[in-house]
């Protein structure tokens, strides 16, 4: 469950940025509002990758993860009345993916390395 902690840290921090370079403010309501979607979004990858099996598994599940949370996340913004352009799209593809899989390639570096012989 670390995992899915992990990323739903890491979608509210991807949240936190982007309130914070549109001066939107950081009520809680306001990060709720942004927030749900994108973790909507992480759960239903979660579902369908299974990541539960695998969650630091970066090719797979971090892959499935990622464009879920970006893909249903602007679904349901667009769903709930709230702005999705083409600029968003794309910052939001980019640090996600970062951020998400971002992770996942350092845990799989440091596992890698602890197991080569010294």
């Amino acid at each position: 469950m670390t995992a899915a902690v992990l990323d739903a840290a890491l979608v509210l921090v991807f949240v936190i940025i982007g309130r914070g370079s549109h001066e939107e403010g950081f009520s809680l309501p306001g990060l709720l509002q942004t927030w749900w979607p994108f973790l909507a979004g992480a759960a239903v990858g979660w579902l369908l990758a299974r990541a539960w099996r695998s969650p630091a598994r970066t090719v797979w599940t971090g892959i499935v993860v990622w464009v879920a949370t970006v893909v249903v996340g602007m679904l349901l913004r667009v769903a709930s009345g709230q702005g999705v352009q083409l600029s968003f799209v794309i910052v939001t593809v980019l640090v996600l993916g970062v951020f998400l899989l971002g992770w996942r390639a350092v845990a799989r570096l440091a596992t890698a390395l602890r197991r080569r012989p010294a």
